[in-house]
């Protein structure tokens, strides 16, 4: 059949992956560095993807493609799901890294104003802290204040840790380097934990855009009214939106 389809234009795509967090069907995917319409009958013609792009390396065109098979790309995402989980929880460490361990770290109450900075204590408060290691139903998500943030923004903003990660469950990842979408992920982690608050931390960079995108669509997948709130870091250590 003749319909709308995307179009992308490998040359203008500089390999954020923007437009792959903000396809909600899994349309799009990364291959070598670019983005790729995998499945053109999971593309719905809409264009969530166009805002995303900052090069505008993406366009709709109208030809000859399979019709949008929704029921197939609701069971893909079902199925994805039901993999990542299944994954969590049966599969052995990988290389027997006892990295993967998740683990809630105790930390002393009692803060001496006068440390020294090399001895300032971390504000950190579990194990592990990237999205795609932890698991869905690890016991500290339960009543969690939930802090997502970019992995460059730790190393940019000079207080982080008693700014952002003090008193909060802490997530992060990079959208650019990372494969997939953390959307999925995410939601689960919303949907079945008593998330109190989520907290989103993004450098002002536009492929770090992909965090914020897929933090805001998994909590509106996840059917709850959670306060949220996105906070961006300069590549110089501020924060601009407050």
């Amino acid at each position: 059949m003749k319909r709308k389809i995307i179009k992308i234009d490998e040359e203008k795509c500089n390999g954020c992956g923007l437009c792959a967090a903000a396809c909600h069907e899994g349309a799009i995917g990364m291959v070598g560095g670019k983005a790729k319409l995998l499945r053109e009958d999971y593309c719905d013609g809409l264009g969530d993807c166009l805002p995303a792009c900052p090069t505008g390396a993406i366009s709709f065109e109208e030809r000859e493609a399979p019709a949008y098979d929704e029921r197939a790309v609701l069971a893909a995402k079902r199925e994805k799901l039901a993999q990542a989980q299944k994954a969590e929880q049966t599969a052995p460490l990988p290389c027997g890294c006892p990295g993967t361990h998740a683990k809630r770290i105790e930390r002393n109450a009692q803060r001496v104003c006068d440390t020294p900075v090399e001895q300032t204590p971390s504000e950190l408060s579990q194990w592990p802290v990237q999205i795609k290691l932890v698991p869905v139903r690890a016991p500290w998500l339960d009543g969690a204040h939930l802090l997502i943030a970019a992995d460059c923004t730790a190393y940019a903003y000079g207080n982080f840790h008693r700014r952002f990660i003090r008193n909060r469950i802490a997530l992060i990842g990079c959208p650019k380097l990372d494969e997939g979408d953390y959307a999925e992920k995410l939601s689960a982690i919303l949907r079945e934990n008593d998330i109190k608050s989520l907290t989103i931390v993004r450098m002002e960079v536009p492929c770090c855009g992909g965090i914020e995108s897929a933090a805001k669509r998994a909590l509106q997948a996840s059917g709850k009214f959670i306060p949220w709130q996105v906070y961006t870091v300069s590549t110089d250590g501020k924060i601009l939106n407050e």
